[in-house]
């Protein structure tokens, strides 16, 4: 008989919108996930994180560090000067150019966290990026001299958005998009392990956000080629107005949400002989 995989399933963009985090607070009701990131930049923070976290007690809760959405919660003078974040790929080539403003980017991570702590009550389980710009250089580094200055080296374990390239492959599922992430993140593992944090071992669920795309195929593709300490992303959620306004994601954050309240998704769990658990119990 085969053995028994286990994954961690985490669910991003918590507090992006009302609608986003109730699904995932219905997917966390039903025991369909084992970790939430949580964006903290947001309105919605303080409420919902605080709902969060009294209905979240058995998951890992983190920080979705945001760089590329919304506004700052503090003066970004020269990173953000009309008080508004720059997208994805303009981060991207300010840091490839070393132009980044460091201690912009250090005030503001600092200011994430403080803001994750105040509500939550303590400091976050993980810690990722949205658009993963936490694997970005110079950033990386400002995080882990961040969490290192608080004490949380061995406390809080970081998302390694990389996987082997045989692993990769043999998924056949949004390859382009996941060896482009893999070559942002090099080295991100070795280098958070060399500071003492730990990290997952395997990462799946990227996707094109494609409505006409069939998710439960998908996943199944996520669900294979496994790494030992895996961890699979998703982005569930109902879908608001407000929504609609911040960000090009919408249906398939339903479509998802709907996948794993149904019996499909345990069914293919069963079928694949795997089972959810926190990356601290893998």
């Amino acid at each position: 008989m085969a053995k028994e995989k286990v994954v961690a399933l985490c669910a991003d963009d918590f507090g992006l919108s009302y609608g986003v985090s109730l699904g995932i607070l219905e997917a966390v009701a039903a025991g369909r996930l084992t970790g939430v990131s949580a964006i903290v930049t947001g309105p919605h923070w303080p409420a919902m994180g605080r709902e969060l976290a009294r209905r979240a007690p058995d998951i890992d809760i983190g920080l979705h560090l945001n760089f590329t959405l919304g506004a700052p919660l503090g003066p970004m003078p020269k990173f953000a000067p009309q008080g508004i974040f720059p997208p994805i790929a303009q981060v991207i080539r300010l840091a490839v150019r070393g132009k980044l403003p460091i201690a912009e980017i250090e005030a503001e991570i600092d200011r994430q966290l403080n803001h994750f702590e105040a509500v939550i009550d303590k400091a976050p389980d993980h810690l990722d990026g949205h658009q993963h710009v936490h694997v970005l250089r110079p950033i990386r580094d400002i995080i882990f001299d961040a969490l290192s200055k608080r004490g949380l080296v061995g406390e809080i374990w970081l998302r390694d958005v990389s996987d082997t390239m045989r692993r990769i492959l043999s998924r056949r599922s949004q390859i382009s998009k996941a060896l482009s992430i893999r070559a942002l993140a090099k080295g991100f593992a070795k280098e958070a392990r060399q500071r003492g944090f730990d990290v997952n071992d395997g990462f799946s669920g990227f996707s094109d956000f494609d409505p006409a795309q069939d998710y439960a195929l998908n996943f199944q593709r996520y669900l294979s080629s496994l790494g030992s300490r895996h961890l699979i992303m998703c982005h569930p959620g109902y879908v608001d107005e407000e929504l609609k306004q911040l960000d090009p994601v919408t249906v398939t954050r339903a479509q998802e949400l709907e996948f794993f309240l149904s019996p499909k998704f345990i069914e293919q769990l069963e079928n694949n002989r795997t089972l959810l658990a926190r990356i601290s119990q893998v």
